[in-house]
């Protein structure tokens, strides 16, 4: 029995902190000030491969979660990483995947994850867990979708070092930019009428702290399936991180209750 089917029957716990397609006004500062609470709920696990409804692809050892529906927020959370504790241990996650029928606050590790944190026949243990940086070692890629042309072109950010607010573009010769709208299955999409987009086209980048990559002249023409590197990583968080943690504390407390 898969350990999604246990969701239906938990209490609703507290959810990620949302995010709303834009960086918060207390969080687009340089030194990015602790914005994510601890949250605690409880963890299950299914059979990950990395891939999932953030479109992203399969990975050879999946550390990876997918959130509850209530979180999903559009797509928003995808990309994220997460540390997440349980009662043998703690693990870093990347989010890449919606649970349908979890509840709020209720996390879907992959297998591979969850036996890190707790002992597999358990099935289902209450965690405590929160955002932090993710271990990027290069700079952006962008990936465009299959089906995309001049009339349709949907981008997806990859290799992001937190979560993404926004994305914009900017065609050839023309001074403003065009924010492109964040669609459920983890592309940030743009149409265009008549002849279409002129390339080639700026691209800028918007995390949830206010950071910004932006690079001009990156996507040359439209090639479906292409990855195109950027020439930056998004900047770390100066100042506030302590053990990797945005709240700049030690590890949270959870209780040992049993879900």
């Amino acid at each position: 029995m898969s350990p999604r089917h246990l969701a239906t029957h938990l209490v609703v716990l507290p959810c990620l902190l949302p995010l709303n397609g834009a960086p918060a006004a207390a969080d687009a500062v340089p030194d990015c000030p602790a914005v994510f609470q601890e949250l605690t709920g409880v963890a299950t696990y299914y059979a990950a491969d990395g891939t999932g409804n953030c479109s992203f692809d399969a990975e050879l050892t999946p550390l990876v979660a997918a959130v509850a529906a209530p979180d999903w927020n559009g797509s928003a959370q995808c990309g994220r990483c997460l540390r997440v504790w349980g009662p043998d241990g703690v693990v870093d996650v990347r989010v890449v995947d919606q649970c349908p029928e979890c509840p709020a606050g209720h996390l879907d590790l992959s297998a591979e994850a969850f036996e890190i944190i707790a002992d597999p026949p358990a099935g289902i243990v209450p965690v405590a867990f929160r955002s932090i940086e993710c271990p990027v070692a290069s700079p952006l890629t962008v990936r465009q979708k299959e089906g995309s042309n001049v009339w349709w072109l949907a981008l997806q950010v990859r290799d992001h070092r937190y979560a993404i607010a926004s994305v914009e573009i900017r065609q050839d010769g023309l001074p403003t930019w065009t924010t492109m709208v964040r669609q459920d299955y983890n592309y940030f999409l743009v149409t265009a009428s008549g002849s279409g987009i002129d390339f080639p086209v700026d691209l800028r980048v918007t995390d949830i702290h206010g950071h910004v990559v932006q690079n001009d002249d990156v996507l040359g023409l439209v090639t479906p399936g292409l990855v195109t590197p950027l020439d930056a990583q998004l900047p770390r968080c100066a100042g506030i991180f302590l053990d990797g943690f945005e709240t700049g504390t030690l590890a949270p407390h959870w209780t040992l209750t049993t879900p």
